[in-house]
C-alpha cells in the first residue's frame, strides 16, 4: 500500500511539475513573441517621428541597429533601400500582408518561420509621411528552438523537483498510513490523538466492528460452551439409564420407568437441537423471507387453540380476545413468536394460573400481548433473559422441559420485523410482554 501511494504522489507531483513548467514556457514564450513585436513597432514609431519630410530616405540609411533589419518601400511596393540585402534582387513587395496592411491602414504586422532554420522572422511595417512604407524586421527563435533552449534548464529542474517530490511523498505517505498502522496494532487503544479528523469517522467505525467482532467471538465461545453443556446434561442421562438397564441392574417392574426417563431425555435432546437449528437459520439468514398481510387476531387464536392441551396439563387456562388487526409480516415466524411466548407463560405459571393473549390497534400499530400470572422475573434478571441458555430458575427450567432458547428466537424474529418488545414483571406477580410490530 505505501508502495502505491508513494508511486500516485510522485506521478501525480512530476505531471503536474512538467505540466506547470510546459505551460509556463508557452506564456513565456508568447510574451517574448509579443515583446519582440512591440519592440519593432516602437523602433519604427520613432523613426517616422524624428524623420523630416523630404528627408526620410537619409534618416533611415543613418540608422545602424544591430540584427534590425530596415526596409524602405515605395507606394507601388517597389523596394527602395534595404540595409541587409541588395535591393536589385528583391522582388515587389506590394504583395507582403504586412506592406498591405500598412499602405491600407497606416501599420501591419507578420510573422513568418523558416523550417530550416527553426527561426521566426517578425515583420513590422508603418506608412510614412510621403506615403512611403518603412518595414523593420528581426529574426528570433520560434518555439521549437525556444523550447530546445530552456530544454537543459527544464531538465534539470523537473529531476530536482522528482527528487523533492520523491521525499516529500515518502512523508507524506508515511503520515498517511500511520494512523492506520497504529490502529491495526491496537485496535482497542487507537484514538484521534495521533491522527487527522478525516480519520476518525473511519477509526470509529473501524474500532465498532472490532467489538462488535470480538463481542460476538465471546457470544460464539459462550454459546458453543453452553450447547456442549446443555447437550451433556440429558445424554448422560440416557447413557446411564441405557447402561444400566444393559448390564441387567434394574428390575422388570422398573423398565417402564427408566424407558419413560429415556423418552423424557430424548425429547428434550430433540427439542434443544430443533431450537439451536432454528437459531443458527435465523443468524444465517441471507434472503429476505416471504412476507404476507394477514389478520394478527386470527393467528394468534390459532396458535392459542392448539396450545390447549398443552395448558390444561400444566393446570393453567389460556385464552385469546382483541380485534381484528392486519399485519405484514413472515407468518411462520409470527407463529413461531407467539408459540414461544405462549409456552413460557404456561411453563412458569403457577398451578390454576392463566395465560391471556390479547391483539389491538395502537393509533395504526398492531400490538400483540401476552400476559401470565406466573412466577415473574426479578429485576435484576430482566435484561437479560433474551440471551440464549439464560434461565432465571434453572432447576425449573430443565424440570419442565425448557431449552432456554425460545425468548432467544423472539428477539431474533422481533429483530427481523423492526419491532419492538416491552417487558413489564414483578416477581411473584406474573409477566406481561407486548410486541409492538
Amino acid at each position: 500500500m505505501k508502495r502505491r501511494i508513494n508511486i500516485y504522489l510522485i506521478v501525480i507531483a512530476a505531471a503536474a511539475v512538467l505540466l506547470t513548467m510546459l505551460v509556463t514556457t508557452f506564456v513565456i514564450y508568447d510574451i517574448y513573441h509579443k515583446q519582440v513585436q512591440n519592440d519593432l513597432r516602437s523602433i519604427a514609431q520613432i523613426i517616422q517621428c524624428s524623420a523630416i519630410e523630404g528627408e526620410e530616405e537619409s534618416e533611415i540609411r543613418r540608422i545602424k541597429v544591430e540584427n534590425l533589419r530596415l526596409t524602405w518601400i515605395n507606394e507601388t511596393g517597389e523596394v527602395l533601400f534595404d540595409n541587409d540585402v541588395d535591393i536589385k534582387e528583391m522582388t515587389n513587395h506590394l504583395e507582403r500582408p504586412e506592406i498591405a496592411a500598412a499602405l491600407k491602414y497606416g501599420e501591419g504586422d507578420a510573422t513568418r518561420r523558416s523550417e530550416t532554420l527553426q527561426r521566426n522572422t517578425y515583420y513590422y511595417a508603418i506608412r510614412l509621411n510621403d506615403g512611403s512604407v518603412l518595414r523593420v524586421s528581426r529574426e528570433a527563435d520560434n518555439i521549437y528552438s525556444f523550447l530546445g533552449s530552456v530544454f537543459p534548464l527544464m531538465t534539470a529542474i523537473l529531476a530536482s523537483l522528482i527528487i523533492l517530490c520523491v521525499i516529500v511523498a515518502h512523508f507524506m505517505t508515511q503520515s498517511i498510513i500511520h494512523p492506520i498502522e497504529k490502529l491495526a496494532s491496537d485496535l482497542d487503544g487507537a484514538g484521534p490523538d495521533y491522527t487527522y479528523k478525516e480519520m476518525v469517522p473511519i477509526i470509529e467505525t473501524i474500532r465498532g466492528q472490532h467489538t462488535d467482532i470480538l463481542k460476538a467471538s465471546t457470544m460464539r465461545r459462550a454459546f458453543t460452551a453452553n450447547i456442549s453443556h446443555e447437550l451433556k446434561t440429558p445424554l448422560t442421562a440416557i447413557s446411564g439409564y441405557a447402561e444400566l438397564m444393559e448390564n441387567g441392574m434394574v428390575e422388570e417392574s422398573q423398565m417402564r420407568e427408566f424407558a419413560e426417563k429415556i423418552n423424557k431425555n430424548s425429547s428434550r435432546l430433540l427439542k434443544l437441537i430443533d431450537d439451536v437449528l432454528r437459531l443458527s437459520q435465523l443468524d444465517e439468514t441471507e434472503s429476505t423471507p416471504s412476507m404476507e398481510y394477514f389478520d394478527l387476531l386470527a393467528e394468534a387464536e390459532y396458535c392459542v387453540e392448539g396450545l390447549k392441551d398443552f395448558a390444561q396439563q400444566n393446570n393453567v387456562s389460556i385464552t385469546c380476545s382483541g380485534e381484528s388487526v392486519t399485519l405484514h409480516a413472515n407468518r411462520d415466524m409470527i407463529e413461531e413468536l407467539i408459540n414461544n411466548l405462549c409456552v413460557n407463560a404456561v411453563r412458569y405459571n403457577k398451578k390454576n394460573g392463566e395465560v391471556k393473549v390479547s391483539v389491538h390497534n395502537l393509533s395504526d400499530q398492531p400490538v400483540l400481548t401476552v400476559e401470565d400470572t406466573g412466577i415473574g422475573i426479578p429485576q435484576e434478571h430482566q435484561s437479560r433473559i433474551f440471551e440464549r441458555f439464560y434461565r432465571v430458575d434453572k432447576s425449573r427450567s430443565k424440570k419442565s422441559g425448557g431449552t432456554g432458547l425460545g425468548l432467544a428466537i423472539v428477539k431474533h424474529i422481533v429483530e427481523f420485523h423492526n419491532a419492538t418488545i416491552i417487558l413489564n414483571s414483578a416477581e411473584g406477580e406474573g409477566t406481561q410482554i407486548r410486541i409492538l410490530f
